[in-house]
C-alpha cells in the first residue's frame, strides 16, 4: 500500500526526515562515496547512481523508497528510472543541501555536504 498519494515524486526534507523517522521509508543516498564520507543522513543505504541498477533488487518493491543526492538532480533521474519499474518512488527536494539548510542532522559529528 502507498503511503503517498500520485503523485507526490518530490518530498521535502521536513517531510523526509518525519517518515524516515517513523521508518515508513527506505532512504537511499545515490552520491559518490567521497560525499558519503563527508556528511550523510543516519541510517540511509548508501548505494551510489552507477551502481543502482545492478542493486534494484535488493531494494524493497513493498516500501516507499526516497532517493536523494547533493542536490536533488541524481536522485531525480533514480526517482523516474525506480517509477517506471513500478516502485514506490520519491526523490528529497534539493537533496542533502536543503536537509542540513533546514537544520536536520548529518553524521558523523561535523558532518558536512560535499561539493559535487
Amino acid at each position: 500500500m502507498a503511503v503517498f498519494s500520485d503523485p507526490p515524486t518530490e518530498l521535502s526534507p521536513e517531510r523526509v526526515a518525519e517518515l524516515w523517522e517513523r521508518g515508513e521509508v527506505q532512504l537511499i543516498d545515490v552520491r559518490e562515496p567521497y560525499e558519503h564520507e563527508a556528511g550523510r543522513i543516519e541510517g540511509a543505504r548508501h548505494i551510489e547512481l552507477e551502481r543502482l541498477a545492478s542493486e534494484a533488487e535488493t531494494i524493497d518493491r513493498d516500501r516507499p523508497v526516497v532517493f536523494h543526492c547533493r542536490l536533488g538532480a541524481r536522485s531525480a533521474m533514480a526517482t523516474q528510472a525506480f517509477r517506471a519499474a513500478d516502485y514506490d518512488a520519491h526523490n528529497m527536494t534539493g537533496g542533502l543541501q536543503a536537509w542540513a539548510e533546514a537544520g536536520l542532522p548529518l553524521v558523523p559529528a561535523g558532518g558536512y555536504v560535499a561539493p559535487h
